[in-house]
């Protein structure tokens, strides 16, 4: 029987929700399975993939195929990886110390990558609530002023102008008589 592991489809409608299940090659999509090796949830950012790395490991290493997207999410998180660490063992190339070593190097340096998205994910989302809320208080200073100068009560401008221009037209005229005043002194 030709084995393969491929996504099941479930969820709603434009929100889907997948299972990565090991089935008979000629079964229905969603139909019957072997074994559910774990989940995929696509719809968060960074998407949730939890699965069981053992049974995913020995299904690999039995002959199963994988589909496209199965391969990629396997890859993700290390399963093609580590299976092809084992087969340097059966082949002589590497020791199981050197395995280990150099998995776990690759899983510590994974998941920095994915707690630097995660950072930055948090961070763009807290940077655009600021802008949102720095905007909105914009807005809203600027209804406040608005109202507060319609509800205001209307105050006599005809004087206050009439006594800056006297004052404006007597400040030039002092500094031109003190530069005169140099002038004769020269």
């Amino acid at each position: 029987m030709a084995t393969k592991i491929r996504l099941q489809r479930h969820g709603k409608k434009n929100y889907a929700f997948f299972h990565i299940v090991v089935a008979d090659s000629r079964a229905k999509r969603d139909g019957k399975f072997i074994e559910k090796l774990g989940t995929y949830n696509p719809n968060t950012n960074p998407a949730t993939i939890d699965i069981n790395f053992d049974q995913a490991l020995h299904w690999l290493q039995v002959g199963a195929q994988m589909s496209d997207t199965a391969r990629a999410i396997l890859s993700y998180k290390g399963v093609l990886y580590k299976n092809h660490l084992v087969n340097g063992v059966k082949k002589g190339a590497l020791t199981a110390e050197d395995v280990e070593t150099k998995f776990n190097a690759w899983l510590e340096e994974k998941e920095a990558k994915i707690e630097a998205k995660r950072t930055g994910l948090s961070k763009s989302d807290e940077e655009k609530r600021a802008a949102a809320l720095a905007k909105e208080k914009e807005k809203s200073d600027a209804r406040a002023a608005e109202l507060a100068a319609k509800n205001a009560p209307a105050v006599e401008e005809t004087e206050a102008p009439a006594e800056e221009t006297t004052a404006e037209a007597e400040a030039p005229a002092t500094e031109e008589s003190s530069t005169e005043e140099e002038k004769s002194a020269e």
